[in-house]
């Protein structure tokens, strides 16, 4: 890294500063970072972390990949914003390869991932009612428990987190919740007004929750069955986060509608998809949806740079491989502080001993000792490194998390 950014002001001053001007909508943990390159972070005291949160996924491919900075200050130095009001010249490539990247037909740039959330239920509502034949204000679409879509009105209104939804009525209608990992449950919920089924096909707010082997192949077969839009949510697990593109490709399904987010701005900016085949984003017309940014030629560039990097398969792999060294790494802690573990590629789900601290606790421990994870809910923490960390930062993580859990 070259030398810290400089300022007049430390981390303790900076966090006192932050309380009486921003919303306390978030509750981040101590530390006030700087500066940042791949896998580490730096704070203004020029205190060194590993970044094992990389963002929530965000950050797939490390803080300031060289392609993609330069692909930024590149598109940086031509345009940057037209609107979807005349074309621009970074779209349509960024929409071709991103569509043969996922396996299908037709992309509508967007944001953030709830934008991405959002213009998919109104893509499965405007599918039921244009082509399922769906009357008119009658739409379902069908949820898991436990579930985290983003944070608008309409996604809270079918959450089951009530922390996210209370005080934040009267609430939108047209969903029903189910169990996740329970096809009978979804069997049931499912009718002639369900416009669609939509899933995170692996949970990652709620712990990094894998279900059973077959679930979303079960999921795909009953859509199907029932005449009704699987839509998966990959804005968390996808883009090489679990060994493949998307998370779904474990069990070879291919979903009607995929949600991309997060990592396809490439920790720049925030860039955000839906992706899906032609029969169902085929009906939407102009001045039916859009967005001012979406689509945006610096937000196409960095985009069509991220797609690049996963096209040659290697952020891929070494997800899979470096997964290994997770899994093994997790399983030897277990007993000693870990009571149980899910993993998948680079993410990974840690319950830990209650008796040892909550979540934040131990999350507030390793920060203190130069590593960076979150917590989700109870004494759970997870792990989503950077797919660039390497094997040593990977067990060196490890062995501080058991460090810090044995000598609790």
């Amino acid at each position: 890294m070259t030398a810290p950014a400089r300022t007049d002001r430390g981390s303790e001053e900076l966090i006192r500063a932050e309380e009486p001007v921003l919303a306390h909508n978030y509750h981040p943990l101590p530390v006030v970072v700087a500066r940042a390159e791949g896998a580490w972070v730096e704070d203004v005291e020029g205190r060194r972390y590993l970044d094992m949160l990389a963002g929530y996924s965000a950050l797939n491919f490390g803080h300031r990949h060289p392609a993609l900075i330069e692909a930024a200050h590149r598109q940086l130095d031509r345009l940057t914003l037209t609107s979807r009001a005349f074309h621009n010249d970074r779209l349509a490539g960024f929409a071709e390869r991103l569509a043969v990247l996922t396996g299908t037909d037709m992309v509508l740039p967007m944001n953030t991932g709830a934008e991405a959330v959002e213009s998919g239920i109104k893509v499965a509502r405007k599918w039921a009612y244009d082509v399922k034949g769906v009357p008119a204000d009658r739409a379902t679409i069908v949820v898991a428990a436990d579930n985290f879509h983003g944070r608008t009105t309409t996604i809270v209104s079918f959450s089951t987190d009530e922390t996210a939804r209370s005080g934040f009525g009267p609430f939108t209608p047209g969903f029903r919740i189910v169990p996740y990992n329970d096809l009978a449950a979804l069997e049931a919920a499912v009718d002639e007004t369900t416009a669609a089924v939509l899933i995170e096909p692996i949970q990652g707010e709620a712990g990094v929750l894998i279900p059973d082997d077959g679930y979303l192949a079960g999921v795909r077969e009953l859509t199907r069955r029932k005449g009704c839009l699987f839509v998966a949510d990959e804005i968390q697990s996808g883009l090489g986060r679990t060994g493949h593109t998307l998370a779904v490709q474990h069990e070879a399904v291919v979903p009607d509608v995929v949600l991309l987010g997060k990592a396809l701005g490439g920790g720049i900016v925030p860039v955000s998809a839906v992706v899906g085949s032609r029969e169902v984003l085929g009906v939407l017309h102009p001045g039916e949806h859009g967005s001012t940014f979406g689509g945006n030629p610096l937000a196409a560039a960095v985009g069509t740079a991220v797609v690049e990097l996963l096209e040659t398969g290697a952020f891929q792999r070494r997800a899979a491989e470096l997964g290994t060294v997770l899994r093994e790494g997790l399983a030897t802690l277990v007993g000693k502080g870990v009571v149980g573990f899910r993993a998948r590629g680079l993410w990974a789900g840690v319950d830990v001993d209650p008796a040892l601290g909550s979540g934040r606790e131990i999350s507030e421990r390793l920060m203190r000792e130069g590593i960076l994870v979150k917590d989700t809910h109870g004494s759970t923490i997870r792990l989503a490194p950077p797919l660039t960390v390497t094997a040593e930062e990977l067990a060196g993580a490890l062995g501080t998390l058991e460090k810090v859990l044995t000598s609790s």
